[in-house]
């Protein structure tokens, strides 16, 4: 580890070692080892889907009794519901720190967030996206001019990547610039803000993939000066399928709905002809077409709400000290290769993806949970084109176990990541680098086999 950041690290753990991991669901499950007894589930993979803080579980549990119609009705369970759900737009833009001006539309996810902003694109749009980035925002823009930008290794090198792209394209048609917030692969912050300056200055717009930042460290829509931004609830600690997209109204009130169907309608008639004249909304509404997903709303504004009551600098610096652990704990294996397209020092959330010699990454994570009790994830992350470029796009030596719909030769081409957050005490951290010690200095105890894709203990 770097000189700078053992300076960090020492300058915060004492604060960080006093801040308690809030309490999440799951906590206290235990689960069956191969090699006999059991043990507390460590959960360490927060970036796919984070544990619901309990908070927030205890929060829904508590309005589901008065659960109504939204926007439908005129009952008293209908009005209470239809005011907790706009409180929770509101909640939401005073989490993300947004303008005035600005709108929240509610989706499922991230990815329908972008995929919204991809329906929404004016004519003709040019859209600048890095490769490196999660599928949810690299794949959503079908239907515009894309521009893949190559993997930078500075964040220097990402502003003058995009300034690059952005003096080359037409000056007079509208552009989006889409980039994450943190990398889900590597957990390494990007320079979001330098990139909004630099997208602007060239007269594009920014939408912001917050999916990885937003449950780690505040997002201030003013401060980055971006567009828009879009989470999922599923990651910031908030059971059940919502997201959110907020920013600009203006290509929102200009396009036509997302979805067309009830809520998203403000008048319908028939015309003489036969046919049917819409008038739509103008507010959010007017992408929010159903019934909508009032607890999942109402648990991402908890989940706001538990963040900034606990106090995001405390989360961060306490996730700062877990990091270190884990980087300190890895870089003592020298069998273990840790993924990064900026290199040690630069900031990072708790995200951390890495290799080991001689191992296939899905049989080293199926012995972490089958043996330890830990879950991780492997594979190419939803983020191929990244993962491909930090392993060099060549497959690691076969291990017992492999991935069998992978292209020929890349059997092995896939990493673990552990990933962690708020809810994380420091023994699940502590225990996932003393089994990778031991798995890589004794083996596995058990024996694996490859089923439906998955290595799994043989019986």
């Amino acid at each position: 580890m770097s000189a700078s950041l053992n300076a960090t690290v020492a300058a915060t753990t004492d604060t960080a070692t006093t801040v308690e991991p809030l309490a999440v669901l799951g906590r206290d499950v235990t689960v069956p080892l191969v090699t006999g007894g059991e043990v507390s589930y460590a959960a360490l993979d927060y970036a796919a889907s984070a544990p619901a803080l309990q908070r927030v579980w205890d929060d829904v549990a508590a309005y589901a009794p008065y659960y109504g119609s939204v926007h439908r009705g005129a009952g008293y369970l209908s009005q209470l519901s239809t005011d907790l759900f706009e409180q929770s737009r509101v909640t939401v833009a005073e989490f993300l720190d947004c303008r005035p001006c600005d709108q929240v539309v509610f989706t499922r996810s991230t990815t329908d967030s972008l995929n919204l902003l991809a329906a929404v694109l004016p004519a003709d749009c040019q859209v600048f996206v890095f490769e490196t980035e999660h599928h949810a925002s690299l794949l959503p823009w079908t239907n515009a001019r894309v521009s893949y930008l190559n993997a930078p290794r500075t964040p220097a090198e990402a502003v003058a990547t995009l300034e690059r792209a952005l003096a080359d394209r037409d000056p007079y048609g509208p552009a989006l610039v889409c980039v994450t917030g943190a990398s889900n692969v590597t957990g390494e912050l990007w320079p979001v803000k330098e990139l909004a300056a630099a997208a602007h200055a060239h007269g594009a717009r920014i939408v912001l993939d917050a999916a990885q930042l937003a449950p780690h460290h505040p997002v201030s829509v003013r401060e980055l000066d971006v567009d828009w931004v879009a989470f999922s609830g599923h990651k910031l600690y908030a059971p059940f399928g919502s997201g959110v997209l907020a920013g600009r109204a203006d290509w929102l009130q200009e396009a036509e709905p997302y979805l067309a169907g009830g809520g998203a309608s403000r008048k319908v008639a028939r015309r003489e002809d036969g046919g049917v004249d819409v008038e739509w909304h103008t507010t959010a509404a007017r992408h929010e077409a159903g019934s909508p997903n009032v607890i999942g709303v109402y648990s991402i504004a908890s989940a706001c709400r538990a963040l900034n009551e606990a106090g995001f600098e405390n989360l961060v610096e306490r996730e700062r000290h877990l990091i270190a652990k884990v980087r300190e704990g890895l870089a003592e294996v020298p069998a273990v290769r840790v993924l990064s397209l900026f290199g040690d020092d630069a900031p990072r959330v708790g995200v951390i993806s890495f290799v080991v010699d001689g191992w296939n990454s899905s049989h080293f994570a199926a012995a972490l949970s089958a043996e330890y009790g830990i879950g991780v994830r492997d594979g190419l992350f939803c983020a191929h084109p990244l993962v491909r470029t930090l392993l060099g796009s060549e497959p690691q030596a076969q291990g017992e176990c492999g991935a069998p719909e992978a292209a020929p030769g890349e059997r092995s081409l896939n990493a673990i990541r552990v990933s962690f957050g708020a809810g994380t005490p420091d023994e699940h951290v502590e225990r996932f680098v003393r089994a990778v010690r031991e798995l890589v200095a004794d083996g596995a105890k058990w024996q694996y086999r490859t089923e439906e894709g998955r290595c799994v203990p043989a019986v």
